[in-house]
This record gives structure tokens, sequence and C-alpha cells, in this order.
């Protein structure tokens, strides 16, 4: 049955309305398609009882929190910016393991929500699950962070009553819904970024002085990909290894980082994206010209399964 994107917004529309009534909501956001839909659906539904918050966590792309947060301004949605970072490089100080990195995320993620929460005296917190963030998470796969009763931990934890509008229905389908809605295109066909940011695209420990290098990089592989192509996602990686190389006829040794473009549909599975030779010399290039602490540049053919789409 082909999924009815008006339909879906009329009955998400009644549930919302009906479950918060005359109170107070937060919706959380990244700037994602999945978080920036939540957003716009419950602004049309509770209008002024709505504040959205924007949790600058220290690992977002480039300018991103400035840039959500003027387009809910100018859209006439209540947004509010917290400036956390500190918070979350301490929390990840010293953590390398992959799945634990993704747990402290959360702790910390919900904790800063909690005391936004009780401060502005809201009832809901509505966020953008969507269902392969449960699939993946309940399947063992890795943790998503904003999926919680799923795998057995209540929000109560947080004092946060959670409500996921999106949680039954893929990224294609939140796309349609994301168009629906009105949501301009450079949101609603945005690549994924994930909730705990480029900490997912850090292999070790993540400080800032490695968020920074990344955040470059990520900024380049974009550039460059998307003058050509349209890929579900691309985005570069931080390894913790490190490589010999030669800078200006001296031998230095360097950052590795690492390109990722994928084709999928769902994110359940994605194949490689066949880049054309001279866009990734023109990525390796400029990041090792512009990035002065990387020395190697690798293309990751890996489709999944058998790799993950994040690295981590």
């Amino acid at each position: 049955m082909k999924f009815d994107a008006k339909k879906f917004i009329e009955e998400k529309s009644k549930e919302l309305k009906d479950t918060i009534g005359d109170e107070k909501a937060i919706c959380a956001t990244s700037g994602g398609v999945d978080s920036m839909t939540c957003a716009l659906l419950a602004h049309k539904v509770i209008g002024d009882q709505l504040t959205t918050l924007f949790i600058d966590d220290g690992l977002m792309r480039e300018n991103e929190p400035e840039t959500v947060t003027k387009w809910l301004r100018d859209n006439k949605i209540n947004v509010k910016l917290i400036n956390a970072g500190n918070d979350f490089f301490a929390a990840l100080k010293g953590i390398e393991d992959p799945e634990e990195k993704r747990k402290v995320f959360r702790d910390t993620f919900y904790k800063t929500l909690g005391r936004a929460v009780k401060e502005s005296g809201a009832s809901f917190m509505i966020q953008g699950t969507i269902a392969a963030d449960i699939v993946e998470t309940k399947g063992g796969i890795k943790t998503q962070h904003n999926v919680l009763e799923q795998i057995g931990i209540s929000p109560e934890k947080y004092g946060l009553r959670i409500l996921e509008p999106l949680r039954e229905i893929y990224k294609p389908q939140v796309r349609e819904v994301a168009k629906e809605l009105g949501l301009p295109e450079e949101y609603h066909q945005r690549m994924p970024f994930p909730g705990p940011g480029l900490a997912t695209r850090i292999i070790g420990e993540v400080t800032p002085e490695r968020v920074t290098i990344l955040r470059k990089a990520t900024e380049i592989v974009e550039e460059e990909i998307l003058k050509e192509l349209k890929p579900f996602q691309a985005f570069a990686v931080l390894l913790n290894d490190r490589a010999t190389g030669v800078v200006g006829g001296k031998r230095a040794f360097g950052n590795i980082i690492v390109v990722r473009s994928v084709e999928s549909k769902d994110a359940m599975t994605a194949t490689v994206t066949e880049i054309p030779w001279k866009t990734l010399q023109r990525i390796r290039e400029r990041i090792c010209e512009e990035i002065p602490e990387v020395t190697r540049v690798l293309y990751d053919i890996t489709p999944k399964p058998p790799g993950t789409i994040e690295y981590i």
C-alpha cells in the first residue's frame, strides 16, 4: 500500500493534540530531517505551547547551530539554543569503546534535556525517533541515543514523558511527510546526520581538537561530492591510527581520514557510491592542503552489511 503523507499528518496531529492538550511540550532538534519534521509538525498542532531546543553539543557540522536556529526563528517557531559542548566533551573524555561512547552521549543528552524541560515547565518531549533507530537498537547493531523505552530504560529517569510521532516509519516516508508539511528541500532531502554527531565518526577518544579536524574534513567531503552526486549519505571519518607522510619536504606522522559515501533507501542496507576518480582526487588534495594534521586519505568500499553506514 502506498504511503499517504497527508493522512499520516492528520492522524499524528490528532494524536499529539489529544495527548498534549493545553500543556507545554519541548521538541529537541539537531537540524536533521527527522527532528525538523517533528518540530514543524508539533508547531502546526500546538503553536506557542511548543519550545524547540537545539543542544549545541560541540559535535555538529560547521555553523549548524546558528543556521538551524535562524531557520526556526524565521518561521515563527520558538527555539532555545543550549551551549553544552563542555559537558559533552567532559563526559566523553578518555572513552574509546564505540558502544560506551553512544551510551555516555545518550545519558548526557537526556540529562541536558531533563534540566531544560524542568526549567520550561513542559510536560512532554517530542523527538524524531524513526523505525530504523528502534530496529537497530533492539537488534543490538548499535545503540541509538534517542531510543529508551524500547530497550528497557524508563524516560521518567530523566524526568521526561516522550512522544515519538515518526517511530513507525522509515527515512523515505519521513521525507514525504516533511515535504507535505512545507519543510524546504534543503532540509527534507538532507543527508542523514547522526544524533551523537561527529562523535560517531571519530575512532578513539573524542576531543575538541579531533572534532575540529573532522569538522573541516566533513565540510570538504560534502562540498565536493554534492557538486555532482546525490548519495544517501557522504561524510568523513577520523581514525585512531596515524600514518607517515611528507609535509614541506619533511617526514610527518599525521592523521588518517576515511571518506565514506553510500546509497540506500532506508538505512537498513547500503551500497557504496561509485565516486569518479577526479572527485576523489579533489577531496584528497583539499583535505591534505587545508588540514595539515592529515597525511593520508582513504576511501571505504564496504557495503552494509557487513559494515554499518556509520563507524561507531
